[in-house]
């Protein structure tokens, strides 16, 4: 009875939520309430897909379904993004029969990182993706290390790995887990490589296995690349998906040898997010075809990266992921290699969407310099911590000359308007995104990050 209550009551309250607008978690939260172990109680599809890590949940998610439909699978998944216990059990619960049967081929679930083990507890899934580990919102989650010991209890001894063989935190999951059970996915060397890390931080100086210096044939971006120790042997696998060649320039992969794609966002995480998707796509039985033919040219519908007009400027909002170096690093990548004369608008408004924190330190980890190039005229800093901001630019080769300040979004939006018509890149935050894109025409959304 206490599961066909929690049903009910899920159910109920999640239309409602939907009539007035209210996020996902609360029906999941009375439904655990009335009974604790209601996801130890129902009866899930065969086949169960989590994705976690610091970056690439959701895209990667959103594109996993497309691709799993496309083949013909009935694809269960938390488009909104609620990725915690209460959002996962609502989810299900809203799916389910009064029975306790979920309806469906396959149940898909973003897992936030920190929270995996108590989603996890009363069920496993049968494949775990594991994207990254970087440094990300100290508030909340610390270091990558801490990260690692907080999603190591959801994984089962039953669950299918699919790893990034490039990150050698990851890396450390398959340790203890049976060989057959892990899969890699991963980028060869491609020109775009290099032999020293970009960055103003090195997370992959020693092995986490053993702490001794670690040594790298090359790198992608920030730690992310093959690495080995020379100590201990902890090294990087050979890839069972792999994209053998990558051309962002001409925004086009090759994976797995014989498949090409067209990128319709050139940037190094679109690529991760990419080969994340067809790995366990592939290992759940969708042909090669099937797949290649939704990846090819998709455009995910997650807002990650906007596309507006401001005045007479071609604009592209980057979201970025505040207090969290390695996505600012990445979108200011692409904006310097982009190649085209523009200007730059760096939003900060807000920090942190549940630790209402001041806390700036995490600009300094921003690789900013990378904006003191010839081809960006212009850089706008705008919002609450504009003098943060600025103060962290002295610090930087960019000309003073070339940067304004504006303390008020909304007047920096002004001014852009009424000066020049080079393409604006605008780099903020999830929380400061809509405060930009009221004030201007939006034309379409494709994705970074996530």
């Amino acid at each position: 009875m206490r599961l066909i209550l929690a049903v009910i009551v899920c159910k109920i309250l999640r239309l409602i939520g939907k009539l007035v607008g209210k996020g996902s978690s609360l029906p999941g939260k009375y439904a655990l309430r009335i009974c604790p172990d209601v996801l130890s109680r129902v009866r899930l599809p065969a086949h169960i897909i989590a994705v976690t890590g610091s970056n690439g949940k959701t895209s990667t998610v959103e594109m996993i379904a497309a691709v799993l439909r496309a083949g013909g699978r009935e694809v269960v998944y938390n488009a909104e993004g609620s990725n915690q216990i209460e959002g996962v059990t609502t989810l299900i619960l809203t799916h389910c029969t009064l029975g306790g049967k979920m309806r469906g081929d396959v149940l898909l679930l973003e897992s936030d990182e920190r929270y995996a083990r108590y989603s996890f507890r009363y069920f496993h899934p049968t494949h775990f993706v594991i994207t990254n580990l970087y440094r990300d919102q100290l508030t909340r989650n610390g270091h990558p290390e801490w990260v690692y010991d907080a999603i190591l209890p959801a994984i089962h001894p039953d669950t299918t790995l699919v790893l990034n063989a490039d990150d050698p935190l990851v890396a450390c999951f398959a340790r203890g887990h049976a060989p057959d059970r892990v899969k890699w996915f991963g980028l060869e060397r491609w020109s775009g490589d290099t032999e020293e890390p970009r960055g103003v931080y090195r997370d992959g100086a020693l092995c986490p296995v053993c702490k001794r210096p670690m040594e790298y044939d090359f790198y992608h971006y920030a730690h992310i690349g093959a690495y080995r120790c020379p100590a201990c042997g902890h090294r990087r696998p050979k890839p069972d998906f792999a994209v053998t060649e990558l051309d962002l320039a001409a925004g086009r992969l090759v994976l797995d040898g014989d498949t090409p794609i067209q990128l319709s966002f050139r940037s190094i995480y679109n690529v991760y997010n990419i080969l994340a998707a067809w790995s366990v796509s592939r290992l759940c039985g969708v042909e090669k075809d099937t797949a290649a033919g939704v990846i090819n040219h998709y455009i995910l519908k997650n807002g990650r990266m906007v596309q507006f007009t401001l005045g007479a400027h071609r604009g592209t909002l980057l979201t970025s992921k505040h207090e969290n170096s390695v996505a600012y690093d990445t979108n200011l990548r692409y904006i310097r290699e982009a190649g085209e004369r523009c200007s730059v608008l760096v939003i900060v408004d807000a920090i942190s969407r549940k630790y209402f924190t001041g806390e700036t330190s995490w600009l300094w980890d921003i690789d900013f310099d990378q904006l003191a190039c010839d081809t960006v005229e212009r850089v706008y800093l705008a919002g609450t911590y504009v003098n943060d901001l600025a103060l962290r630019f002295d610090y930087t080769a960019v000309p003073q000359e070339r940067i304004s300040l504006f303390a008020d979004i909304g007047q920096a939006v002004e001014a852009i308007r009424g000066s020049g018509d080079e393409p604006l890149y605008v780099v903020t935050c999830f929380s400061d995104r809509d405060k930009l894109l009221g004030r201007v025409q939006v034309e379409k959304q494709e994705a970074t990050k996530a």
